[in-house]
């Protein structure tokens, strides 16, 4: 198979990375292009530096590299690090062409189908982690889960109290919950959310 056709093949599972699946779940503009870009450059990178005999360890350094500073650069979800992982690793694969050829598509159509069942909207999706501040200090961690619990109309599974504040009567608790199977909105009327993942 030509390098051509390795081309499209990268061509095509980063259109579906981004187009297909991330855009459409999450609807975040700028990391289009970002996903875009860093797939095609380290792509352009990679497979002009597969003709050296270090192509490997320079392809994984240029991984690394790369990471550290889109990542120190802007915060991002735990999903969107996922589908910019994916986007590297398919520049690398098809840049570096692994042979035989249908090890580089198998690997390429892998990571794809990884990320369509990983972030499917209906994977876990009664699970969620939000960060909560309550209008009252909860200095007793059975009353605070009792009173999310109730709040949330969810099971907790985890908390972790970031902040008790016994002056302003404030707890700023991170939860991790499951929502009731008819419960679809987690908002209570004691909380506040200021984030959510």
């Amino acid at each position: 198979m030509s390098q051509l056709a390795i081309f499209a093949a990268d061509w095509l599972a980063i259109s579906l990375l981004v187009f297909a699946l991330y855009f459409p779940r999450h609807r975040r503009r700028d990391l289009v292009v970002a996903f875009l870009v860093v797939n095609i450059g380290v792509l352009a990178v990679a497979s002009v530096l597969s003709t050296t005999a270090v192509a490997a360890g320079v392809g994984l350094g240029l991984f690394g590299v790369l990471s550290i500073i889109r990542l120190r650069s802007t915060e991002l979800e735990q999903h969107e690090v996922a589908y910019y992982f994916s986007a590297l690793a398919l520049g690398l694969l098809a840049g570096l062409s692994p042979t035989p050829d249908w090890v580089t598509l198998t690997l390429m159509a892998m990571i794809v189908v990884v990320m369509v069942v990983g972030d499917h909207p209906r994977l876990l999706r009664r699970y969620r982690h939000q960060l909560i501040v309550l209008d009252q200090a909860y200095p007793d961690e059975t009353v605070l889960i009792a009173h999310l619990e109730q709040t949330l109309g969810a099971r907790v599974h985890r908390i972790v109290v970031q902040r008790l504040d016994l002056v302003n009567d404030t707890t700023t608790v991170e939860v991790r919950y499951q929502l009731a199977a008819e419960r679809t909105s987690p908002v209570g009327a004691a909380g506040r959310t200021l984030v959510a993942r």
